[in-house]
């Protein structure tokens, strides 16, 4: 019932996550009633979004420079790093303000099931950079779950034999829940509270 290129913008809004049908239209309609810059500049900070942003040389965390700025942060605590899933996770820490150490995007978990293994994820370049950077601990904050569980034993067991505790971020945070929608407070009791990784 839309006019095509209406449609296009709504049918382009349904893509993004938690967006349906009624948000959508709205959304476009909104789009419509931009003036001719407004809609330059909205349309233009997408491409530059795509085009601007990559890893992080160092932990991955997205970034619009060759390193983020955390990681050019040098009066950060060195020897500690938290490790994540994914850059959403390494902004949620941030927006909290508490963490003052670095961080490792490890891109995804282990998961035998999707054909998932320790190579596919940047475990390497953990165990690389804990040897680098004389780290004393890595705390994991990932999500509960079989694919985490798996991954955090893996983590466990490459770095006990260098002298380093490994924690996981503590109660507070529910089996299975995405990372995303965990708030400020409960993921920074969850960070306070961390207990230490055990392999039996």
């Amino acid at each position: 019932m839309y006019p095509t290129s209406l449609n296009d913008v709504i049918e382009s809004f349904k893509k993004l996550p938690g967006i349906g049908e009624r948000t959508a239209e709205r959304l476009a309609f909104a789009i419509f009633e931009f003036d001719e810059e407004e809609t330059k500049e909205f349309s233009s900070s997408i491409l530059l979004l795509k085009e601007k942003l990559k890893p992080c040389k160092t932990c991955s965390t997205l970034t619009d420079e060759e390193t983020c700025y955390v990681c050019q942060d040098k009066t950060r605590d060195a020897n500690v790093l938290v490790v994540v899933e994914d850059s959403k996770s390494v902004f949620l820490f941030e927006k909290i303000g508490n963490f003052k150490g670095y961080y490792h995007v490890l891109g995804g978990l282990i998961s035998p099931l999707d054909d998932i293994g320790p190579e596919d994820i940047r475990i390497a370049q953990l165990l690389e950079r804990v040897k680098e950077n004389n780290i004393k601990e890595v705390i994991l904050a990932i999500k509960s779950g079989i694919e985490a569980d798996t991954t955090s034993l893996y983590i466990k067991r490459i770095l006990e034999k260098n002298d380093i505790v490994v924690s996981r971020i503590a109660s507070g945070i529910p089996v299975g829940a995405d990372m995303d929608y965990v708030d400020a407070l409960t993921l920074d009791s969850a960070l306070r509270n961390r207990k230490e990784v055990l392999t039996n």
